[in-house]
């Protein structure tokens, strides 16, 4: 590899991590050095910052309550969008192409143009606060990414293996469970890691679709101010502990997601 190369490889590396490092150091910071001057690493090293995350209830529980929508999505999102990829990679029907178009466009829309008909409409039927509101909401944006996807790793099982399992005698959702479904797993990884990561950064409908009892830590972290001005190394700890969980669903699909570039499906 040539100097240039390296060099430029250094610089990506060095503006891709240096926000992340600047988080972690400003992490372990008192507020007090934070607001007094520039320093690289911590004067004064503490954990005071992680502890008021793990000790204050509205904190810790912003993440079980994120946890929870964003499972909640992701299952809903395989469930719906398994059966709906294989009907489009296996069947013709009419006006199959321009479902299909249709599907993406509900992607294509922002999530402020349905913000107010799901905020009327959890309202009047009692989901409003709830962790299943967010997940449908997130559901709308998650579940045409996850057909398109899923429906180009099917389309590249070959259809004898089909009508070799019906001749075998497999009722389909045997075959659909037992066969079909382990030779697209890496769809699958791929999928869940997309759903994961829309749902987990998403704040607009987290925010607005709940109050108290669903509130995401994402929310919180926008509702720092308090009398003394921001706390600047709370929101720091609650950043890197953010960004985790995202790092290991990478960690764990990053083989899925790899072959997902391959196939030229991601």
């Amino acid at each position: 590899m040539g100097k240039r190369k390296v060099t430029g490889l250094v610089v990506y590396l060095v503006f891709v991590l240096l926000p992340i490092y600047w988080l972690l150091n400003m992490s372990f910071k008192t507020n007090e050095e934070i607001l007094g001057g520039l320093t690289f690493w911590p004067q004064h090293f503490t954990f005071d910052n992680y502890i008021t995350i793990f000790t204050d209830a509205s904190w810790y529980m912003g993440y079980v309550n994120s946890v929870t929508y964003v499972v909640i999505n992701m299952v809903i999102t395989l469930l719906v969008a398994l059966p709906a990829a294989y009907a489009f990679s296996r069947y013709k029907f009419v006006g199959d192409k321009h479902l299909f178009f249709w599907l993406l466009t509900n992607r294509m829309a922002p999530p402020a143009v349905f913000l107010l008909p799901f905020f009327q409409l959890y309202s009047s039927i009692g989901l409003f606060d709830t962790h299943l509101a967010v997940a449908l909401a997130h559901c709308l944006f998650s579940i045409p990414l996850a057909v398109w996807i899923l429906e180009g790793f099917m389309s590249g099982v070959p259809r004898e293996i089909d009508e070799t399992a019906y001749i075998d005698g497999y009722s389909f959702g045997h075959f659909f469970v037992r066969i079909f479904i382990p030779m697209i797993r890496s769809g699958i990884g791929v999928t869940a890691f997309f759903s994961f990561m829309f749902s987990w950064v998403e704040l607009l409908l987290a925010r607005t679709l709940t109050s108290v009892d669903a509130k995401p830590i994402s929310a919180i972290m926008t509702r720092t101010v308090g009398a003394a001005g921001i706390d600047w190394g709370v929101l720091a700890a609650a950043g890197v502990l953010t960004i985790v969980p995202g790092v290991l669903v990478i960690w764990f699909v990053r083989n899925h997601v790899a072959k997902g570039f391959a196939l030229g499906r991601v």
